[in-house]
């Protein structure tokens, strides 16, 4: 799972969701991948035929958003909220919850955050303010 191999990372994704609809045991990544897919119904299509998108690019200067972009967001929030850093999301997480009644729009909200930090981060070359992405989390929960 973890590479920089946009193809190897891509297979993981198709293999886990092929072992998740033919009821093979998972492995716990493959497990959250697996789940993660199945609450974006709107991707399953991409999983009918991996050859056709395995090696394709989704420019946004096209107007075309990346699912895997978007899944690996979802994961890495997962992995945040898990180990509770930076410390304090998963009472963020718990919160926002509570508020949207709804654990997928709470993810997108939090996921919007996360995206500006990475941005800001390799805008400037550096590694991730977790204090303004922590911030910017907090005003989720103010608003």
């Amino acid at each position: 799972m973890f590479t920089r191999d946009r193809g190897q990372l891509r297979r993981f994704y198709f293999d886990a969701w092929r072992k998740k609809q033919e009821r093979e045991p998972l492995e716990p990544m493959e497990r959250l991948v697996a789940e993660v897919i199945e609450q974006h119904p709107e991707y399953h299509k991409l999983f009918e035929n991996p050859d056709a998108v395995i090696d394709r690019d989704y420019l946004p200067e096209m107007g075309e958003s990346n699912p895997f972009l978007h899944m690996g967001m979802h994961i890495g929030l997962y992995e945040q909220i898990a180990s509770n850093r930076p410390r304090g999301i998963g009472d963020i997480h718990r919160k926002l919850v509570v508020k949207t009644g709804d654990p997928h729009a709470a993810e997108h909200q939090m996921m919007e955050c996360l995206a500006e930090a990475l941005w800001q981060a390799q805008r400037e070359n550096r590694m991730p303010d977790e204090a303004a992405y922590l911030a910017a989390l907090k005003r989720l929960i103010k608003t």
